[in-house]
């Protein structure tokens, strides 16, 4: 029987993170991290491996970090675990005993069990598999028509990126706009016209019924009675939490199916602890249980976990997810933070809006200088910004990170517009005109005048 002293099971963001942090805070504990993947995917570079990328061998998560720390990293399976014991085996033939365990054992496409015809050939899912989607790549190939089912950041990215290949792409849709779960309607719309403009079908306000073929793949039948022809179906309609081996073990599951953890990513079991897609997760804002599965997300469990082991730090407690997004179509980016104005009216929240529209570069005439939009939701009473969104250039992506942030620490908009930036012509938009700051600026009037 070999031994560790914590024993990571899954390699993805959330394995190797948790694997770093336990290694460099207790540098004199071993550690030991077993996964599947002889090569593991940056989960959120997958939908560009189909062009923008090219090949799933340019969008690996380096091994390097981990070794250099002294992490030792085992190609295998984890077939079952004796809590109590503190033991497992693995495919191989392996016994470990462990004396903490980290799961990062993340999440598996959500195939709907009602759904006819997805064991038909050129039905697609889009895992975390590099040998899965190295598959789906030769296979896409010789096919031309292309439905992608379910318009979240996946679908959307992953459309695009075979639009940009040449393919007849189709994105279905059953809410009324893409991104529709996830951001305000006026930027909802604004990425679904961009992706028509580029040469994306989009359907929305309709589901799949069927998918059509003999063996293979032929047509998809749409709720609204509509029937696509098509040579392949990537559905991308969610994921569930992977968690038959922490059932197996006697973990506690909530009630969505994800392995109940605190804010230490502590699980039902001492010494066994939880972290990205497969665990627990409430609400930032709300306290609600949440299911948001975000890579960014995991890192930051992952730590937690890492740091907790051996003692508790109240410095880094999980608190809760904010849900920060961020996608891009063509040179134009989209970000979200928090709550979107539907979920806070749902909630109960009394809200106002502000939005600003400026430029990201300062004077606006510089040549990657680009339109930028930034809405905040924010409580009525306190002024603690709920949520905000993003439409502008690539820095969007870094910006709604900024607004993500300050709802983590209970900002408000008063401590926005106090907020001291750096600025350059070449990187931001002006000082003057910052479009964040003045974002504020029109919430603080709001309230002011409410």
């Amino acid at each position: 029987m070999r031994k560790t002293d914590v024993l990571v099971i899954g390699g993805s963001a959330t394995g190797l993170v948790a694997a770093m942090t336990a290694k460099s805070n207790y540098p004199d504990k071993s550690v030991t991290m077993i996964r599947k993947e002889e090569k593991v995917m940056i989960p959120c570079g997958i939908p560009y491996i189909f062009s923008t990328v090219e090949t799933t061998d340019n969008n690996i998560l380096p091994d390097e970090g981990l070794r250099n720390l002294g992490v030792e990293i085992l190609i295998d399976e984890v077939l079952s675990v004796d809590a109590k014991e503190k033991t497992c085996i693995t495919k191989n033939g392996e016994k470990f005993q462990f004396d903490k365990l980290i799961l990062g054992i993340g999440s598996m496409p959500h195939i709907p069990a009602w759904l006819k015809g997805t064991e038909l050939k050129n039905v697609f899912t889009v895992p975390k598999d590099k040998v899965y989607l190295d598959k789906i790549q030769g296979k896409l190939e010789g096919l031309n028509k292309v439905v992608v089912v379910g318009a979240g950041f996946i679908g959307v990215e992953v459309s695009d990126e075979l639009n940009k290949e040449g393919k007849q792409v189709t994105l279905v849709e059953l809410l009324p706009n893409v991104l529709g779960a996830t951001f305000d309607e006026e930027y909802a719309t604004v990425a679904e016209t961009m992706l028509k403009e580029r040469g994306v079908t989009v359907k929305t306000g309709c589901g799949i019924e069927e998918i059509i073929g003999d063996t293979e793949v032929k047509q998809v039948k749409l709720s609204s009675g509509e029937v696509l022809d098509a040579d392949a179906v990537i559905l991308s309609i969610g994921y569930k939490p992977n968690t038959e081996l922490a059932k197996n073990m006697g973990l506690e599951l909530n009630e969505y199916g994800f392995i109940r953890a605190d804010q230490y990513r502590r699980t039902s079991i001492p010494d066994i602890y939880a972290a990205g897609d497969c665990a627990e997760k409430v609400d930032f804002s709300t306290g609600k249980l949440s299911k948001i599965m975000l890579a960014s997300t995991a890192c930051t469990e992952a730590r937690t976990a890492g740091l907790n082991l051996y003692e508790l730090n109240t410095f880094s407690a999980f608190r809760g997810t904010i849900g920060i997004y961020s996608t891009c179509i063509g040179e134009t980016a989209f970000g979200v933070a928090g709550l979107i104005e539907k979920q806070a009216a749902k909630e109960g929240f009394d809200f106002i809006t502000a939005t600003f529209t400026g430029v990201n570069r300062h004077p606006g005439k510089i040549e990657d200088a680009h339109k930028e939009t930034v809405k905040l939701i924010v409580s009525k009473l306190s002024g603690v910004i709920l949520g905000g969104q993003v439409l502008g250039g690539k820095d969007a992506g870094e910006l709604i990170n900024v607004i993500g942030f300050a709802i983590q620490n209970n900002m408000t908009v008063y401590d926005l517009i106090m907020m001291q930036i750096g600025t350059q012509p070449l990187l931001t938009a002006s000082p003057a005109a910052y479009p964040l700051i003045k974002a504020a600026e029109a919430a603080v009037l709001k309230l002011k005048n409410a």
